[in-house]
């Protein structure tokens, strides 16, 4: 396959991590809500698998950006444009928050920070949240100021991270609750810390407002993290599938509900707070759902796929393959697909082809739950 290059531009943003990475192995950008996202390292796939899930790596990963609501009806905007009741809600944590359009489509699905109830990060997938919630906003006349701030996260995730963070910011981080954050401190600058990231391995996401100071941490974590066979990586295909981290226009997009996704937890229809699309998801729950995202495995060794892929039991097409990967742990492909009523059931067989060699192209496949692990 020939290589292709993506020319960077004013509107496709670097990092301030770029300078460094591209200096570390970096191989490969994707692009995510017009920036660049590293993608990969000089490293394989299963090498990077493997050291993450035993060590400590440095992820780039700026690209998710955050829209700051702030004002007297920051709390209103943030619940209309969500069905998670966000009522009860406290200062100093992270709220996973499916955000949906009148028809109860996912537009996406967002970690949002609490500061205060006129003060909200919300920290995006890959879509431009930051229109819609203008349009909502002057629509409802409501008194807010939102726009983007200069925030680049750093993340720092695997198990070795907690050691590392420690040498850095001392004993307290520690102390950190999971999808909780708080300001901590080191050399002059503050930072803000939450405990999260988008993989299972645990770890931290740094809030990186001032540039400089972001570099400089970047940079001292490479200068004392030889002791944890510390690398910079990225978000981590296998890793990610194997336990059930969802991609907003990858595994899900506007054309699914959060019932379908599996987000259940996070819909509240029974109480009084106001939400679009609220009418059309009771409908929904009464009605029941089409299609569901499931886990599949499929027995082949290899698999390139950067499309959605057919799948069928006896001829009849039942789905899509949406993302996958080979899991060394696994031994087979593992991926999510969306599937069909009535075939999202554990166990159900179906079969996919994976290219263009004939009958060998065809492969046997199972549905299962998710996470995988």
């Amino acid at each position: 396959m020939s290589q292709k290059f993506i020319a960077k531009s004013r509107r496709l943003r670097s990092t301030i991590y770029s300078s460094r990475i591209e200096q570390q192995g970096l191989t490969s950008y994707t692009v995510y809500n017009h920036m660049l996202l590293p993608a990969g390292f000089s490293d394989s796939l299963e090498q990077t698998y493997y050291h993450l899930k035993k060590y400590v790596q440095i992820w780039d990963v700026a690209a998710e950006r955050q829209i700051q609501i702030s004002g007297k009806d920051a709390s209103k905007l943030i619940q209309l444009m969500t069905p998670r009741n966000m009522t009860n809600t406290k200062a100093g944590k992270c709220y996973y928050c499916p955000i949906i359009d009148d028809n109860g489509g996912i537009i996406n699905d967002p970690v949002i920070l609490k500061f205060n109830n006129d003060k909200w990060w919300v920290s995006i997938a890959d879509s431009d949240l930051l229109l819609y919630a203008k349009g909502l906003a002057i629509g409802k006349k409501f008194e807010v100021e939102i726009f983007e701030p200069n925030v680049n996260i750093m993340a720092v995730q695997g198990p070795k991270s907690f050691d590392l963070m420690n040498k850095v910011f001392g004993s307290k981080i520690l102390e950190l609750k999971f999808y909780n954050f708080d300001y901590f401190q080191f050399a002059d600058n503050k930072y803000l810390i939450a405990r999260s990231g988008w993989s299972k391995q645990g770890g931290f996401e740094i809030y990186v407002e001032n540039d400089e100071a972001g570099l400089a941490l970047y940079d001292e974590f490479f200068r004392i993290g030889d002791e944890f066979n510390i690398k910079p990586g990225c978000p981590h295909l296998i890793e990610r599938i194997e336990s059930g981290l969802i991609s907003y226009n990858n595994d899900i997009d506007i054309g699914d509900n959060p019932f379908e996704c599996g987000f259940d937890r996070f819909v509240d229809l029974d109480s009084d707070i106001d939400f679009l699309g609220k009418e059309r998801l009771k409908e929904i729950k009464k009605e029941g759902i089409s299609k569901k995202l499931m886990g599949v495995t499929i027995s082949a060794n290899e698999i390139q796929i950067t499309g959605s892929l057919n799948l069928f039991y006896q001829n009849k097409l039942i789905g899509e393959l949406r993302s996958a990967v080979y899991s060394p742990t696994f031994k087979k492909v593992i991926g999510m697909a969306m599937i069909n009523k009535p075939f999202f059931t554990i166990g159900q067989n179906f079969e996919i082809n994976l290219g263009d060699k004939g009958d060998k192209s065809i492969h046997s496949g199972t549905v299962c739950e998710l996470p995988f692990i």
